[in-house]
């Protein structure tokens, strides 16, 4: 993202020079350094080194118990490292949220009870130095016509809107999700992800965690992967996925049995749906050829990469021994 327009997200708002920081120190984005947290015999984060640029938007992986709850809560100041340092915009994490320059969607703790959306965002706006105005993150929120319901009758869905809400509030230049479409269907996921598109674009820093790869592929700068408490793979969704290496094939071929077909010359392995296969190839040119010459018949041919579930399986098997 371009500096000025960093520069005029920031500067713009927030009225309060008491508040304000050096254009530098913004930049200067999140940073993690030689963090460790253990709950008693068990090491949660074990020794993680990380920086997250302004205006990043980054998706943090890994399968449950790999350290990403604990990393997100160190980083919010929710708990204290056993060992390292953390600074977001330069400052430390309970300065960071006491200046309003963080919000945060967490997965834990209930709305309020017997008060409407509405009136929680105004209150939830009155513990700020410059929130956002309250219609706006009604708007952003896809809230607007929800605003005056109780948060006892919302669904799943409307509560995880009212939590993003909640994130919102304090106008935040830092936004940190922790599986934020969680209990949303298709249609309020995709709504959610164009508003995260917008703030993104005007120049605030993302860091989402979540279980929905394809988000991850879709929407992330970047992506974190975390397997049992350390950082095994860091960098664009291609660059991860090409990792994994090899490609695959997919097609409708009926009435093949699956050892005929790992039999075929580059092929690998083979897995079924129906009438629909998968081909994982060490070289998809001759597997392709020989599928063809030998069942002309195949249809709705693909050939692509390794995907993003590939390689997670991949990287954070305790197998693989793949570090960072």
């Amino acid at each position: 993202m371009a500096e000025s327009g960093r520069t005029e997200l920031w500067s713009g708002r927030r009225g309060d020079d008491s508040e304000r920081m050096p254009e530098i120190t913004l930049a200067a984005g999140l940073s993690l350094r030689g963090l460790t947290k253990s709950y008693g015999p068990v090491r949660a984060v074990a020794g993680i080194d990380l920086d997250i640029v302004a205006g990043e938007t980054v998706a943090l992986l890994g399968p449950n118990g790999a350290g990403k709850s604990t990393t997100i809560d160190v980083l919010l100041g929710l708990a204290r490292p056993d060992a390292g340092a953390v600074t977001v915009f330069g400052r430390t994490p309970e300065e960071a949220v006491r200046a309003g320059l963080v919000g945060a969607m967490l997965q834990s703790g209930g709305l309020i009870s017997e008060v409407t959306v509405r009136e929680l965002l105004v209150l939830a706006a009155s513990l700020y130095p410059a929130p956002m105005p309250v219609d706006e993150v009604l708007e952003r929120a896809d809230l607007t016509e929800l605003a005056d319901r109780r948060t006892t009758k919302l669904s799943g869905g409307q509560t995880q809107r009212v939590r993003f809400a909640l994130a919102l509030v304090p106008d935040p230049e830092l936004l940190v999700l922790d599986e934020p479409t969680a209990a949303m269907d298709v249609e309020t996921r995709r709504r959610f992800w164009a508003s995260m598109r917008q703030l993104a674009a005007a120049g605030r820093t993302v860091l989402f965690a979540t279980h929905y790869l394809d988000e991850a592929d879709e929407y992330a700068d970047r992506i974190v992967l975390m397997a049992e408490g350390r950082v095994v793979a860091d960098g664009p969704a291609t660059a991860i996925k090409a990792v994994v290496g090899g490609r695959t094939i997919r097609a409708t071929l009926p009435g093949v049995p699956d050892g005929v077909l790992a039999a075929l010359p580059g092929v690998g392995a083979v897995e079924r749906h129906g009438d629909a296969v998968r081909l994982t190839c060490t070289d998809s040119d001759l597997a392709l050829r020989a599928l063809l010459a030998g069942y002309p018949d195949a249809r709705d041919l693909e050939v692509g990469g390794a995907d993003l579930e590939d390689a997670f399986v991949a990287l954070t098997s305790p197998a693989t021994g793949v570090s960072a």
